[in-house]
């Protein structure tokens, strides 16, 4: 952090006062812990939970898995952290379980918290507008009026996330001249309300076109801030100059030790020379990478498939990382290649019932179900392997099925899903019943009897 960036924390009390912030504090609920970058985590006391479905292996025969062991376990949390895992037995006062499987918490890592009709009224999209530059207009129209419900909005959808099973997400915030910081600041309070049983990361993103709105010095303040990513937005269609773009988000990031998250919609020349060219720079700053992310990035699947499987090569070495939200109908995006030669493939929700898009509905579990049956995964072992485009790339066994989450001293971030292993929970989209964050319950379904 550097010296002169402001916490989340600060930055509220600055904008609302010291007593407003009071108010704001005193009203937190005591659940889970999501850290910001200056707080400390206030972790659970000791659970103890009994009759937790693992993953302990798989079954094969001679030609392929042909289904998923299991079993019923005590599980111990203490200080957020999974304390110790025990053959199943009746613990007088343990929480029960019910035979529920566990499985890791979503990680929803591309998201729009910041703008979103939803909690509000309901309203469709719009024929009026055919492309970025038309929802930039009309951006600069709504804004003003969206400001003032953000944070409230923010916060119905972090628990509609959580209601899905994410504990975190990767938000995406407008800085741009209409604005200006004032969606990050609304976040923050939102961030600081839901801090307990969500986490969230920051991406300074300037929606109206870094140039084009000249949103250049607020970009440089918010990067001063508790951000922890520099935005960009199609450098060509947008800005019109890829150079140039690249150049200035590459250096914010350097300047302010941030990672880069660009939306990446162009899919013909102009994107896949975007591509190359943050690759460029990128290995020509080593320390940003495994920093650095595409989202979107449409142009790949416009590739031959030749120079799909050369670029990913690149992506990989470069150790930047694709954030899909897995599009279906014209456009497939190579998220297979992307696996075979290693780069890091995360998905998200995006849009949330907005002006952009009415479909999101904030389920991981849901896009790693689209994934699989985009590319005809439909065996057990390919439909595991889908649940780590949800979790980030967590999953409770490997290849070879070898259990290897959840482990002593892992985070205590989870889900209990009505599922009898990972493959059923991404082909049939099972019910999330509860969701514990850092040891803490931060969700729990409403329409089936409690965990007791």
């Amino acid at each position: 952090m550097t010296n002169t960036e402001l916490t989340r924390k600060k930055f509220i009390q600055q904008t609302m006062g010291v007593i407003g912030y009071g108010i704001v504090s005193s009203a937190i609920p005591n659940s889970a812990h999501a850290v910001t970058k200056n707080d400390s985590p206030k972790f659970s006391k000791q659970l103890v939970f009994k009759n937790v479905r693992l993953e302990t292996g798989f079954h094969r025969d001679d030609f392929e898995v042909t289904g998923t062991k299991t079993a019923l376990f005590c599980i111990t949390i203490e200080d957020g952290k999974i304390k110790s895992i025990q053959d199943n037995t009746d613990i007088k006062g343990a929480i029960d379980a019910k035979g529920y499987l566990m499985l890791p918490a979503m990680k929803d890592m591309h998201i729009h918290l910041d703008k979103t009709w939803y909690g509000g009224k309901w309203k469709a999209g719009s024929k009026r507008q055919h492309s970025v530059q038309d929802m930039i207009a009309l951006e600069e129209k709504i804004l003003p009026e969206l400001l003032k419900t953000s944070t409230a909005r923010a916060e119905n959808i972090i628990e509609l996330l959580q209601s899905n099973g994410s504990n975190f997400a990767r938000s995406h915030v407008n800085i741009e001249p209409t604005s200006q910081l004032n969606s990050l600041k609304n976040l923050y309070r939102a961030i600081e309300n839901k801090k307990d049983s969500f986490g969230v990361e920051i991406v300074a993103f300037p929606q109206h076109g870094l140039f084009r709105s000249k949103s250049e010095g607020l970009m440089k303040e918010a990067a001063q801030m508790d951000i922890d990513f520099i935005g960009g937005l199609d450098p060509q269609s947008i800005d019109g100059s890829i150079e140039k773009s690249i150049d200035f988000t590459v250096q914010l990031a350097l300047d302010y030790k941030r990672g880069i998250d660009i939306h990446l919609h162009e899919s013909g020349e102009s994107g896949f020379k975007t591509i190359q060219y943050l690759i460029k720079k990128v290995n020509e700053s080593p320390e940003l990478k495994g920093k650095t992310f595409l989202s979107h990035c449409f142009a790949l699947g416009k590739l031959p498939a030749k120079l799909q499987e050369e670029t990913a090569v690149q992506l990989a070495a470069a150790q930047i990382g694709i954030i899909s939200t897995i599009p279906f109908g014209g456009l497939i995006m190579p998220i297979p290649t992307l696996y075979k030669h290693g780069v890091n493939v995360m998905t998200g929700t995006d849009s949330v019932v907005d002006h952009w898009s009415p479909f999101g509905t904030g389920s991981m579990l849901q896009k790693a179900n689209l994934m699989a049956q985009l590319y005809g995964y439909s065996t057990e072992l390919e439909l595991s392997r889908c649940l780590k485009i949800a979790t980030n790339n967590i999953l409770p066994l490997n290849e070879n099925g070898d259990q290897q989450w959840p482990r002593q001293g892992d985070i205590a971030d989870f889900n209990l899903v009505d599922a009898s292993c990972s493959a059923e929970a991404v082909a049939r989209n099972s019910t999330i019943k509860a969701l514990y964050h850092h040891g803490k319950c931060a969700y729990q379904n409403s329409t089936s009897s409690s965990l007791s």
